[in-house]
């Protein structure tokens, strides 16, 4: 699974399945949470997620949407930046 960023102890990874794992989505990871969100809305796909990780998560795939969403098209994985 490639790293896409690291920001404030969370981890964005998006695993190699690309599409066949529909919905588009990527995980945010960190030491108590390993949470999916979906890449349309930035909205976690799965509980467990405290609201500053939802928060700076939504953020980060608003921020960058159609990267995230050309990523998960072609597969072609790179990093990006975090949010600050």
């Amino acid at each position: 699974m490639p790293t896409i960023s690291h920001f404030y102890g969370i981890t964005i990874v998006m695993y190699l399945r690309g599409k066949d794992h529909n919905p588009p989505h990527i995980h945010a990871v960190t030491q108590a949470y390993a949470v999916p969100f979906s890449i349309k809305t930035g909205e976690p796909l799965a509980g467990g997620a405290s609201p500053k990780m939802k928060a700076l998560v939504k953020e980060f795939i608003l921020r960058y949407q159609k990267e995230l969403e050309e990523m998960w098209e072609t597969g072609e994985y790179r990093r990006l930046p975090p949010i600050d």
